[in-house]
């Protein structure tokens, strides 16, 4: 098996945008662009609970929708300049990838933080909480991976 049959750059390009989008949002504002807190700064829109009330993110939602959009539009950016021929390995119906989203979220809350703010961000930061979260995440993915392989999935 060949581990990157459609070769690597896209990879190495992709995580220096990261890394480049992160640095310049920390140097430039001091802020730490995680998304779980994108995540819970929205329902910070609709759910009352005092959780989702907090000043910290009810001040900082709209900066926040803003990186959201960013990402976003980046994707669809990247995808329209060399996305061209791109299959989709992922053939589901949309309300399935819209929950599995909602759960993901709701799990990074719980873990109080995600891999974006925890694997690039906090590990940036030379954090130890960051790289024990991160540890747990890749030892969770790896588990997942040969469990679902071995009942028979892809």
């Amino acid at each position: 098996m060949i581990p990157f049959p459609a070769g690597f750059a896209h990879y190495l390009i992709g995580g220096v945008c990261i890394g480049l989008g992160v640095a310049l949002l920390f140097t430039l504002t001091g802020l730490i662009g995680g998304m779980s807190s994108v995540y819970s700064s929205t329902w910070s829109y609709v759910v009352d609970r005092p959780f989702f009330q907090q000043p910290r993110l009810v001040k900082s939602r709209a900066w926040r929708l803003a990186y959201a959009a960013g990402l976003i539009v980046g994707a669809f950016v990247w995808w329209l300049l060399f996305g061209h021929g791109m299959r989709v390995a992922v053939s589901m119906p949309p309300w399935q990838l819209a929950l599995g989203g909602v759960l993901v979220g709701y799990g990074a809350r719980l873990s109080r933080g995600c891999t974006s703010g925890h694997g690039i961000c906090g590990m940036a930061s030379l954090k130890l909480p960051s790289l024990l979260a991160v540890l747990t995440f890749m030892a969770t993915a790896f588990m997942a991976a040969n469990v679902i392989a071995r009942l028979g999935g892809s």
